[in-house]
């Protein structure tokens, strides 16, 4: 085990990070830090994610030694005993958390994510399951300790959500959320058909990386067309009534980006910037996977039928990962945005399928 513990030090290169830490403290405490917000928020959210990984190794090391020394006394003592294996439990568990860090080592894993939910075809009743989609993922954004901000939404006709775009920032976030990439489907009784049949729904999920200043992506403003228009939301919802959103089409490619929740024109049009520009990146960067798979021969299916993930309330409660095989028969408990288990899950299998 004390092997086991040099080689994830190794990994998070622990010193290192120990020296970083070091210095975002010396930059935190110098006059003025605070005067450019958006720089400050930055290293405060680097400094926070150092200290998660070196505390949790340090305390595993900690607890080493002291099951070590445990160990190594003579007793019979059955309490003790209980006490020990209580503690190597804990151990373990430990462990398993560190073991999980190493799955989040991708170039974006660190970022913030855009993430967007569009209702397929069923009309109201698709609607209605992604807004029930996006009251999971804000719930697990609460939950985590993130924050969310909607960026932008179209209301169903009758009830829910046509689609939505939601900003989810914090450490790692993107890193989690891909596992979320996909079409979702609903299996339960309708509550909008008065026969009480059972319908199924559809509805795909998107999520893209939120690029940092740092990652360059040019966008000329010849490449692009800008429009604005008067925002639209449900009832009582805080959506401007002025011309003020803003839809930014990249001509080239095609994209569309739009963003109506902010307080300006100006703001709308920043944000929407800074989302195309995390779809131009992300775009290329499925075009450089798309040529290695070629390379290597590997073949990935996506496509609007080969769902991800199955949720049925009727007529037996299952939550199921189609990747992963994972599920569960807490449906209230994952709508609620308890869905680690299913993002562990399938960061696992992916990682294991690389490594085959």
């Amino acid at each position: 085990m004390r092997f086991v513990l040099i080689i994830y030090g190794g990994i998070f290169d622990v010193e290192n990070k120990q020296k970083r830490i070091e210095e975002l403290q010396v930059k935190m405490s110098s006059a003025g830090f605070w005067s450019d917000l958006s720089s400050a928020n930055k290293i405060v959210l680097e400094l926070k994610d150092l200290k998660n990984t070196t505390i949790l190794w340090q305390e595993l090391n900690t607890k080493y030694s002291e099951l070590k020394e445990l160990t190594s006394l003579d007793s019979d003592d059955e309490a003790f005993v209980v006490e020990i294996e209580s503690e190597f439990k804990k151990f373990a568990s430990g462990i398993s958390k560190l073991e999980f860090k190493t799955l989040l080592c991708g170039e974006l894993d660190k970022n913030s994510a855009i993430l967007s939910i569009n209702a397929g075809a069923g009309g109201t009743e698709a609607c209605d399951w992604t807004d029930m989609l996006f009251r999971m993922y804000t719930r697990w954004a609460e939950i985590k300790g993130y924050t969310s901000r909607v960026i932008d939404i179209l209301p169903g006709e009758e009830a829910g959500i046509k689609n939505v775009t939601v900003l989810i920032e914090g450490s790692y976030v993107y890193g989690y959320l891909k596992a979320e990439r996909g079409v979702h489907r609903l299996v339960r009784i309708s509550p909008f058909d008065s026969n009480k049949r059972r319908h199924t729904s559809f509805a795909s999920v998107s999520v893209i990386a939120q690029v940092t200043d740092d990652i360059d992506v040019d966008i000329k403003p010849t490449d692009i067309k800008i429009d604005v228009y008067h925002s639209k939301g449900a009832g009582g919802q805080s959506v401007n009534t002025t011309d003020s959103a803003v839809r930014i089409t990249h001509l080239s490619s095609g994209i569309i980006v739009q963003c109506q929740n902010e307080r300006s024109q100006y703001q709308n049009k920043q944000v929407a910037l800074n989302i195309l520009k995390a779809r131009l990146y992300e775009k290329k960067r499925i075009q450089q996977e798309e040529k290695l798979d070629k390379l290597y021969g590997q073949k990935k299916k996506i496509e609007w039928g080969s769902q991800i993930r199955s949720y049925v309330m009727h007529p037996y409660s299952m939550v199921k990962d189609h990747r992963s095989n994972y599920e569960t028969g807490n449906v209230n408990a994952v709508m609620d945005g308890k869905i680690d288990s299913f993002i562990e899950a399938y960061l696992k299998w992916s990682s294991s399928i690389k490594n085959d």
